[in-house]
């Protein structure tokens, strides 16, 4: 057998094949990319012998979860732990949450009934997780920053994506940072999204990247929380601000908010009820806006959403939209941005369009600018 692993750099480094022995409502809080939820105990087993525990010691739950895991219910379970292993046989990992009696049963159960010795993960989740929350802390602290900043649809995302020291919050959070960002495919879990953060972050500097490019965001991503350390590091670094026509600002914001997100809308729930649910979702995100606009001005934008919104159901045309586009970036988007750059000018070190923006910043990493 390979041996039991504590190089948690290693693990994600790799992206060494991952079996998540604990119960699934363990899992729903928090796991890995592309782990994969194989448990021991089902949420009302693992509840029973929670129980058991607190009422009468280790022994007496142990011997129960021995009872509620057997026959039927042991080789069906042993049989997919089995298949895991025979798929992954060079490289996979099985854990639990402590990498304690859990992880130790099914990697004895496996051995003894398959005849398949696997390696387990000591420490298990919890200290790869705390290994990713150090990572992310630690890079905060070491690496080199810089904000990539810009007014609403300059295409700071497409920048990101072009530089191989770019770290893409907003990708990680599966949100676009706005009112209108998000997105039919919901966002990850709190816990998951720091994981593919640190994950990223780990890979990055492992391939020598010392100063690493964020898109300017808030505290939040949607609901999604930027790491605390990471968050405030991010308050001090420089900033580049990327520039474009106002014209092709509004065709990007056209283009991404209305035409890919209905089509998302449209591939996951079907031609009519996607484009109903797009449609509530669009004036939703402007509601949230409500406050900040002042009635008279959100009540005016509602108004020709709408329309826009009748008009791309009726013909597919998606012309209209580009008003409520303008106004909402000429009175809200754009105003709110020129403040936000002004309590910050000090920090500004350079400003262009995609081309100059990307030469600056390859330029500043190739020269291992802290």
């Amino acid at each position: 057998m390979r041996d039991n692993l504590v190089d948690y750099a290693h693990i994600f480094l790799n992206d060494v094949p991952l079996m998540d022995v604990r119960a699934p409502v363990e899992f729903a809080q928090g796991a890995f990319p592309g782990a994969v939820n194989l448990p021991l105990m089902n949420d009302s087993e693992r509840q029973q012998v929670g129980t058991c525990y607190k009422q009468q010691g280790q022994q007496a739950a142990i011997a129960l979860g021995h009872q509620l895991v057997s026959g039927h219910n042991k080789q069906d379970r042993i049989e997919a732990w089995a298949a895991f292993a025979k798929a992954h046989a060079q490289h996979g990992v099985l854990y639990c949450f402590r990498g304690g009696l859990r992880s130790q049963i099914v990697q004895q159960w496996l051995q003894s009934v398959a005849g398949i010795a696997y390696p387990r993960v000591i420490g298990g989740y919890k200290a790869m997780r705390t290994f990713l929350l150090q990572t992310t802390e630690a890079a905060s602290a070491e690496c080199g920053f810089v904000v990539l900043s810009g007014l609403t649809g300059t295409g700071k995302t497409e920048v990101l994506a072009q530089l191989a020291h770019g770290l893409d919050l907003e990708g990680h959070a599966n949100h676009r940072g706005s009112s209108f960002g998000s997105r039919v495919t919901g966002q990850p879990a709190q816990i998951d999204f720091e994981n593919h953060l640190a994950i990223d972050i780990l890979k990055k500097r492992a391939a020598g990247h010392h100063t690493l490019v964020v898109e300017d965001e808030g505290r939040h991503v949607g609901k999604c929380s930027v790491p605390l350390p990471l968050r405030q590091r991010l308050e001090q670094v420089p900033i580049v601000c990327l520039t474009d026509d106002f014209d092709r600002r509004v065709e990007r914001i056209l283009q991404d908010y209305v035409v890919q997100q209905c089509a998302a809308f449209v591939a996951a729930h079907g031609p009519v009820a996607g484009a109903d649910l797009f449609a509530a979702r669009l004036l939703e995100s402007l509601d949230k806006l409500a406050k900040r606009l002042g009635g008279s001005l959100h009540q005016t934008l509602r108004e020709v959403m709408q329309r826009a919104l009748v008009l791309q159901k009726d013909t597919g045309n998606v012309d209209l939209h580009r008003d409520w586009i303008t106004v909402l970036m000429r009175q809200y988007y754009d105003p709110m941005y020129a403040f936000q750059r002004s309590s910050r000018a000090e920090r500004v070190v350079f400003e262009g369009d995609e081309a100059a923006v990307l030469a600056y910043l390859r330029e500043q990493a190739a020269g291992g600018s802290r």
